[in-house]
């Protein structure tokens, strides 16, 4: 360990910034500088986080800092076992900072307000310089987004992603789009019909390695109430796994990725999804890698347009568009709550314990595996949150806390605005509803539950049914006059107003159930 008149800038790495390649600065001085990593509890219960979410983000951390004593650089490292003194970020950098007296702190911006927060708290406190950078990893930088989203009264991702597309050559024939569209969405939205999904790729994960195993004991033992079953772990925890990974999405299941990207079923967690976000998250895996990876695949016929524009557009539009979402409207943007949604979380998302089988099996999945895909989220345990009220701030921790995949900077926008319409359409054009007839026709969930998709009342209603036509008529207000939501709206009206009293009857029959 250098003497403490001896550092110079105390360069923080946390731990979704595990970028192999971009993680030092270009003046970096191995003879004055020092790399400063903590595995701090904090990090784990702020929110309830998954067991898997805590393996993964630590082990991966430990196979980081064996690439830096690979690399003989030094660093300061604290382990989760001997961090009793000091179990926040916090906490543990303001007594390094106090020990070592470095003469500036240089920190990539954090995907987590609250992080970065705490950090600019204790370097000002100390009276220490804090050289705050934009994250390399990413393809649009903070004040480009910025800039483009000055003056524009809406901020909608097709335009941004169009934008991209345009400025970084991918998927493009000069100036205009392969294939002649941009999108390619409405060939994405089959189901799999009463024959269910043929041969999905059954070869994915990666079987844990000695210090993975080592971490699945240390987090059993100190978190041993947190949900998830670790013997089912197989996460890529290093820049070469997750590009095997990624190597065996397109190989193997991208070619049927686009086509059933929207399609659920029971038993079947992850289908013809990549499994690639949680290594892109941790900065295991350069986006630039996986989207020249996909285009040669469309080049080489392996691949149609639609699959690849689909995988595309979620790493080169969403992903990049979500983080200029968060930088630019953050701390207030996870607070909002547009529709006055006000139920509290019901218990059975943290037990799966309910008798609507489609909410069974995502919710058990997702404790159990810390996974789960787009559509299980957005229009299965998002929706049900969102029509039945479930307060955005409790329901987005519950997302922060359950997904391996999970960082403030991705997860609030897609929750607070996508997912539950609650900052008023600032990202989406119209609440993501449906009724369960949405589900049963992109799945078999239906199949053998005690509920039927077509009742919106009596004893066999659909809750997801009865709570959409409910949200409908609270929310006839502010959504009547959304011409996307005209069609739904004119339907409303049109319904009798005897039908819709047993059907807020239903809803309200419901949500006490699910309080008892």
């Amino acid at each position: 360990m250098k003497d403490r008149c001896d550092i110079n800038r105390l360069i923080i790495v946390l731990g979704d910034q595990l970028d192999y390649k971009r993680f030092l600065p270009d003046d970096y001085d191995q003879s004055n500088d020092i790399i400063w990593m903590a595995e701090a509890e904090e990090e784990s219960t702020n929110v309830f986080s998954n067991k898997h979410r805590i393996v993964y983000f630590i082990s991966s951390m430990r196979h980081f800092r064996n690439h830096l004593s690979e690399r003989k650089l030094p660093f300061i490292y604290h382990d989760l076992e001997n961090n009793e003194s000091g179990k926040s970020l916090g906490d543990l950098l303001k007594r390094d900072l106090e020990k070592y007296r470095p003469s500036e702190i240089r920190l990539i911006k954090p995907g987590d307000h609250r992080v970065e927060k705490v950090l600019k708290e204790v370097s000002y406190k100390k009276g220490i310089k804090l050289d705050l950078v934009d994250d390399p990893h990413f393809i649009c930088r903070e004040k480009e987004f910025q800039q483009y989203a000055e003056g524009r009264k809406s901020l909608r991702l097709e335009f941004f992603y169009r934008d991209l597309r345009r400025k970084h050559g991918f998927l493009m024939d000069g100036k205009n789009p392969v294939g002649g569209e941009w999108n390619f969405d409405k060939e994405n939205r089959q189901s799999f019909g009463k024959s269910g999904p043929s041969s999905p790729p059954t070869d994915r994960g990666v079987t844990p390695d000695k210090i993975t195993r080592e971490v699945i004991k240390v987090v059993n033992r100190r978190f041993p109430d947190h949900p998830g079953n670790l013997d089912l772990f197989c996460w890529p925890v290093t820049p070469i796994d997750a590009e095997k990974e990624l190597d065996r999405f397109i190989l193997d299941a991208l070619p049927l990725y686009g086509r059933f990207q929207d399609a659920m079923w029971m038993g079947e967690p992850t289908l013809y999804h990549s499994l690639t976000a949680a290594p892109l998250n941790l900065r295991l895996l350069d986006p630039r890698l996986a989207l020249k990876k996909a285009e040669e695949a469309f080049q080489a016929n392996h691949a149609p347009i639609a699959a690849v524009e689909g995988f595309i557009r979620q790493i080169l539009g969403w992903r990049e568009y979500v983080r200029g979402i968060y930088n630019l409207h953050m701390p207030k943007y996870r607070s909002l709550n547009s529709l006055g949604a006000e139920q509290s979380l019901p218990k059975f998302f943290w037990s799966g314990k309910t008798d609507m089988a489609c909410m069974q099996s995502c919710l058990t999945q997702v404790l159990e595996t810390g996974y789960g895909h787009h559509i299980q989220r957005l229009m299965v345990i998002g929706l049900y949150a969102q029509t039945s009220g479930i307060r955005p701030d409790e329901i987005n921790d519950w997302f922060l806390a359950s997904y391996v995949d999970a960082v403030d900077w991705v997860t609030t926008p897609n929750v607070i605005g996508m997912s539950q319409f609650a900052d008023g359409g600032l990202m989406a054009s119209k609440p993501y509803c449906a009724t369960g007839a949405y589900i049963n026709r992109m799945s078999n969930y239906c199949k053998g539950c005690r509920y039927d998709p077509k009742q919106s009342s009596g004893e066999h209603a659909c809750p997801f049914t009865s709570l959409y036509w409910s949200f409908l008529d609270k929310h006839r207000e502010s959504l009547g006059s959304n011409p996307r939501m005209s069609m739904q709206m004119r339907n409303l009206q049109r319904m009798d107003n005897e039908k819709l009293k047993q059907i807020i009857k239903a809803k309200d029959s419901h949500l006490a159930r699910t309080e008892s």
